[in-house]
């Protein structure tokens, strides 16, 4: 496939970056539409707030890091539907709802290619692709979202909070990571949002967070899945195992 490197020129795999700040999608000022180069890849999901390194080495991608580079440096990453495979090269369906990125770091190679960091800020849906360049284009729409009510989301954070004090979890790497997210002064959203990118393991799974315009039951379904996750009795057995890690 050639699209796509999670890992550092010469280092393992290397774990989402956590980058604590402003809440992204509350703080843009995009027009009603913006155009933007869309990266797509399979099973790859980017949500806002999260940090995603990348590796750029297709020919293509090269142009577009460049273009981004010399413009807004913005990339929005899209997930491939299935069946992609026989239309790599060509232009396979796409995922409507997109993570419109950020480059926060970018060290060009010797040979061309680029190792970046790139950090989600707004979902946004594709109004119309545009082809103009190597990449595939797009014109943007930000997604209008629905915010929740304070005690919906009072109780979301509640519930997380009692996680993160499992028996299972403390002292353990994971634990340290799951808590300095959930204790974080962050919107209750942008937690969830950091909690999917980090710790759900299913590309559906994260895509429908980032699809669903309704901040309520995006937040209710992401605590839902943490609960599922590291309930009391699987949370020990897990870490004893040393199965729970990060994507």
């Amino acid at each position: 496939m050639g699209r796509i490197d999670l890992s550092g020129p010469e280092s393992g795999p290397q774990r989402p970056a956590i980058i604590l700040g402003m809440n992204p999608e509350a703080n843009l000022n995009e027009p009603p539409e913006f155009t933007a180069p869309l990266f797509p890849l399979p099973e790859v999901v980017l949500l806002p707030s999260a940090v995603m390194p990348l590796h750029i080495f297709e020919p293509r991608y090269r142009v577009m890091t460049a273009d981004a580079l010399a413009g807004r440096r913005q990339i929005a990453m899209a997930l491939l539907k299935q069946g992609w495979e026989p239309d790599y090269f060509q232009a396979p369906a796409l995922e409507p709802v997109v993570c419109v990125g950020r480059i926060l770091n970018c060290e060009m190679l010797p040979n061309g290619n680029y190792n970046l960091l790139l950090q989600g800020e707004l979902r946004g849906r594709i109004a119309e692709e545009i082809r103009q360049r190597p990449y595939r284009m797009a014109r943007i729409r930000p997604l209008e979202v629905t915010a929740a009510t304070g005690d919906e989301l009072a109780d979301c954070r509640r519930r997380l909070e009692e996680i993160v004090r499992s028996p299972g979890l403390l002292g353990t790497d994971i634990g340290r990571h799951l808590r300095k997210i959930v204790l974080s002064p962050l919107p209750i959203g942008e937690i969830a949002d950091l909690l999917a990118f980090n710790f759900l393991e299913d590309a559906a799974a994260k895509q429908a967070v980032l699809a669903d315009p309704d901040e309520g039951r995006r937040v209710s379904a992401v605590v839902a899945a943490m609960e599922a996750k590291w309930s009391e009795k699987s949370a020990a057995r897990e870490v004893n195992r040393g199965e729970i890690g990060l994507n």
